[in-house]
């Protein structure tokens, strides 16, 4: 018995010290990042440093007074871009898939392999035939432009399905359907809150990339007004020697992460509050 005992104590030792060094390493870049922003540009070229300095809102006030950089307005902008692509990503990906999985239809195979296929095809294929079609729809230099393709995502679609197959039951569809509520509504209000922990789990991933993407703003967005974050950053980095300053770099980035973290807090509640409504079974 002792033995055991022991060995369990040791693997427990093993995985909180495992597990500890997994939070040092996923945390120690947003500490440096924290740090350089409080640091001078000739303060972070010198080196690295654990010590915070007292130039943070010198920092902040060097950005937001930074004419060519409009960081309010690209705030707005990827806010506004990435809370349509989270929602029109998982809504409209989840009612597909409630299609694929309630109905049986001719050709429902050709057209989910379909789906897998497009899944695996990489953003900048497509980008330039997309960047022709935005041109002739008049959508060039618009923040929909960057919206529209949340409405066909294969890969949350992908994940919602999975998860309509393990956690919806048919049973509960077809009440609703012998009670008179039309498809709609048994979907809205019967099969979204069921599926609430995937919507959650996509949505934040989806907000996340859509916040993250530079590639096709880049390609898409000219004006002064309707930039994003990443394009801030790329055009701060790019400066040239004269202009550049690192400060405002990381402070820019600093300011990048907070929406991002609120969300991801707000977006966890939904999770834990849906495991009940998930957990429904046959």
């Amino acid at each position: 018995m002792k033995s055991q005992k022991q060995i369990l104590f040791i693997r427990r030792g093993v995985a909180y010290i495992v597990l500890a060094f997994l939070m040092f390493v996923s945390l120690f870049p947003f500490v440096i990042l924290m740090i350089n922003s409080t640091r001078l540009h000739a303060q972070i070229m010198k080196g690295f440093s654990l010590i915070p300095g007292p130039y943070f809102l010198r920092n902040l006030k060097s950005l937001m007074g930074n004419e060519n950089i409009p960081v309010l307005l690209a705030l707005g902008n990827s806010v506004f871009v990435s809370l349509f692509n989270a929602a029109f990503a998982t809504y409209f990906s989840a009612m597909t898939a409630y299609g694929f999985h309630m109905y049986r239809f001719k050709g429902k195979s050709v057209a989910f392999k379909f789906i897998m296929a497009v899944m695996m095809v990489p953003t900048q294929v497509t980008a330039l035939g997309y960047l022709q079609l935005v041109t002739r729809m008049h959508l060039d230099d618009t923040l929909m432009a960057l919206v529209i393709p949340a409405i066909a995502s294969p890969v949350v679609f992908f994940y919602m399905i999975q998860y309509m197959s393990a956690t919806l039951p048919r049973s509960i569809v077809e009440a609703a359907r012998v009670d008179g509520c039309n498809e709609f509504r048994t979907f809205n209000e019967i099969v979204i809150p069921i599926i609430k922990p995937a919507i959650a789990v996509q949505g934040i991933f989806a907000f996340v990339t859509a916040w993250n993407n530079y590639f096709l703003p880049a390609l898409i967005l000219t004006s002064r007004e309707k930039k994003t974050i990443p394009i801030l950053i790329a055009q701060l980095r790019n400066a040239d020697y004269m202009k550049f300053d690192m400060a405002q770099v990381y402070m820019l980035v600093c300011i990048a992460i907070v929406p991002l973290l609120i969300g991801y807090l707000c977006m966890s509640r939904s999770i834990i509050g849906g495991v009940t409504l998930g957990a429904v079974k046959e």
